[in-house]
């Protein structure tokens, strides 16, 4: 089957067609053409959208799924049909299933159950067994299955030597080692960020200095040891600062931000709502601003989901008993191009995510394999439940005014439509 894109505005800064307005050809899954104007044909499946904006396929670095054990919530197949409507090629899926992805065959399993899917599949595998922090797994066998990095999903390294021993062990096969920010004894029993929101409401507040008094002891182990470490949904300023100073002293660290951290503050908890209950808290507006600031100025490498499905019996408790999280793929590219520019937000998504985690480049020209994303950036709309596509629909963005959608992606040969 061959497939023509009609009028494609490309964003790519790798490709001699960057903002430029193209017709596409792709036959094969190869983009054998990109013209100002290709003659239609018969045979071709011709692709027209309003406003079709194409770049390299976006990668989310932070996708749960639930399969295998907690299929209720999401299975594998459902999540990678979510993620490729929302315009995503290329997910890392968490170890925090049931159980933990831990081990060779665990890690084989995830890849095994979406071999069919054109979404590309890549599992993070978990740093310690069973996520318990207290042995390191078996990272090395994991990555010879194709796990492409290991971390304890939300989860803390507590242990000060066990981190040390991960990124000095990890050193041996170029492994991409992940620290959740937050000291649990700092943090207590908080449930949302410490503040005057947290005061007045009366819940118990867990304070930024959690999160940074942890970045900082990572940061330490890192510049003893070497390595590469990724500090994931980093939230606060001080958080941003401590990774900007790292990276000037020439430390391989790299983070993260979720696009509910991006852009979403504790004045949401204003209606004791749980689908706002997110790990690390949402924070202030001060966070926030600091939070956007770090992604332009290049501090912060990664806009990631943190797609978190949560069934109803879990989330639609009181607040302080309703499990942590958000879905987030359907949207992501919504909320960050509220805030961002198109042309850090596409790169937030595309070539550093795939730098950092150790995939190929690719790039929009002639000759390349089509690995694209198909979008409008300028249309404006209220998030509402039709859009969440995930079984569970515990979505922090209900009733927010998101700029900007994916019509689809063409990868793997196959051209899907949301």
């Amino acid at each position: 089957m061959t497939t023509l894109l009609k009028s494609a505005t490309i964003i790519d800064a790798s490709s001699p067609h960057h903002k430029q307005v193209k017709d596409i050809l792709i036959t094969n899954g190869k983009i054998t053409e990109i013209k100002q104007s290709i003659a239609e044909s018969p045979k071709y499946n011709v692709v027209r959208l309003d406003n079709l904006h194409v770049s390299c396929g976006w990668f989310d670095t932070s996708t749960s799924f639930g399969e295998p054990g907690y299929e209720e919530r999401e299975t594998i197949q459902n999540g990678l049909n979510v993620a490729a409507k929302s315009g995503f090629t290329t997910v890392a899926i968490n170890p925090n299933t049931h159980p933990i992805v831990d081990s060779k065959a665990a890690v084989e399993f995830l890849i095994h159950k979406s071999n069919t899917s054109n979404v590309y599949v890549h599992p993070i595998g978990a740093l310690t067994q069973g996520s318990k922090g207290l042995e390191l797994a078996e990272l090395f066998d994991m990555q010879q299955s194709g796990a492409i990095a290991f971390g304890d999903y939300n989860s803390p390294v507590e242990n000060d030597n066990l981190l040390k021993v991960a990124l000095l062990y990890a050193q041996n096969f170029d492994a991409l080692v992940l620290s959740f920010p937050k000291n649990k004894s700092i943090a207590g029993e908080g449930i949302v960020n410490e503040g005057i929101n947290s005061t007045r409401l009366g819940l118990k507040g867990s304070p930024a200095l959690a999160e940074e008094i942890q970045i900082s002891r990572d940061l330490f182990l890192l510049e003893y040891t070497g390595g590469k470490l990724h500090i994931p949904t980093i939230s606060t300023a001080k958080s941003v600062q401590l990774i900007k100073n790292a990276k000037r002293k020439g430390l391989n660290v790299s983070c993260s931000v979720s696009a509910h951290h991006l852009t979403l503050t504790d004045d949401e908890l204003e209606g004791f709502d749980s689908r706002v209950k997110v790990n690390p808290p949402l924070r202030t507006k001060a966070d926030v601003k600091a939070l956007a600031k770090g992604l332009k100025d290049g501090t912060i490498d990664i806009i990631t989901s943190d797609h978190n499905p949560i069934d109803i019996e879990h989330k639609k408790l009181e607040f302080s008993l309703a499990k942590d999280g958000t879905v987030g793929l359907e949207s992501l590219f919504g909320a960050a191009n509220s805030v961002l520019d198109l042309e850090t937000t596409i790169e937030k998504l595309t070539s550093c995510p795939r730098k950092i985690f150790g995939l190929d480049p690719i790039s929009i020209q002639e000759g390349s394999a089509a690995n694209l994303t198909l979008f409008n950036p300028d249309e404006n709309y209220t998030f509402s439940k039709e859009d969440v596509l995930s079984t569970s629909k515990n979505s922090a963005f209900y009733g927010k005014e998101l700029k900007g959608k994916a019509y689809g992606i063409f990868s793997n040969k196959k051209l899907v439509l949301a």
